[in-house]
């Protein structure tokens, strides 16, 4: 692929058109690595905070099937999916991944972190205690010297972050501005719970096809229904906006 094309801005974000592959190489060095989420993406014109940390993300992944979609129809263009949970069966894959003490991992709770770290030790992933951190409510700014001072004493290579989107990138971007080196920092919020049954379980076929969303209406209506629903205003916005950043009150961003 043309080095030129590898990346397509939308919505102002700058995203990798790659394949899985390419996005995990593109990280695995260092810089933090975002999942966008058509629920999250909507609200681009009112949440600055989120605003900010996606255009200061190293690698955004094509994971909104929404967006893909809604891109490849205006544009006629072809970018690929690559969703967080085809990213992390990629990303744990990796010898250095798996390797005991060498990613840390920050969990959405303490029920969230059995299920997931039980699910990581039946594949071979030994995640010691001093290397997952149980995240506390965040607030819009975070300040956690707690968890930066934890991430100084291990140095781990990778740091994969399980929170919901809109909190865990601004998470990641705090970690990449305040650690002393910059580790791999993976933002991957649910993936790790459609494998561990923490949340519904997705399978492969389901995932491709684009239908993760369904399972999870399905699992639980009440919850997933409005959330999806909710995410419809991203086509005027997309459609308005198109590869713009959307500003504060729906003015174009520089």
């Amino acid at each position: 692929m043309d080095g030129r094309r590898k990346y397509r801005k939308i919505l102002g974000v700058q995203f990798y058109a790659g394949d899985v592959h390419g996005a995990v190489e593109q990280v695995r060095q260092g810089g933090l690595l975002v999942v966008p989420a058509a629920p999250a993406l909507k609200d681009l014109v009112v949440n600055a905070l989120y605003r900010e940390a996606l255009l200061n993300a190293d690698v955004a992944i094509t994971d909104s099937a929404f967006m893909v979609m809604i891109w490849n129809l205006m544009e006629g263009d072809s970018v690929p999916r690559v969703s967080g949970l085809e990213y992390l069966r990629t990303l744990l894959r990796l010898e250095e991944v798996r390797v005991s003490g060498n990613t840390f991992w920050v969990m959405a709770g303490e029920t969230s972190a059995k299920r997931n770290l039980a699910w990581l030790h039946g594949r071979g992933i030994t995640v010691p205690e001093s290397c997952v951190w149980l995240a506390p409510l965040y607030g819009p700014e975070i300040d956690d010297q707690d968890l930066l001072a934890a991430i100084r004493r291990q140095r781990p290579k990778h740091i994969v972050i399980t929170l919901g989107g809109g909190t865990q990138e601004r998470l990641g971007l705090y970690l990449k501005r305040n650690l002393d080196y910059l580790p791999a920092i993976h933002c991957i919020g649910a993936a790790i719970a459609f494998l561990s049954g923490d949340q519904v379980r997705i399978p492969g076929w389901a995932d491709r096809f684009y239908l993760g969303w369904l399972f999870r209406c399905l699992s639980a209506p009440s919850r997933y229904i409005p959330r999806y629903w909710a995410a419809r205003k991203l086509l005027p916005l997309m459609m308005r906006y198109r590869s713009k950043m959307p500003g504060k009150a729906g003015e174009e961003a520089a």
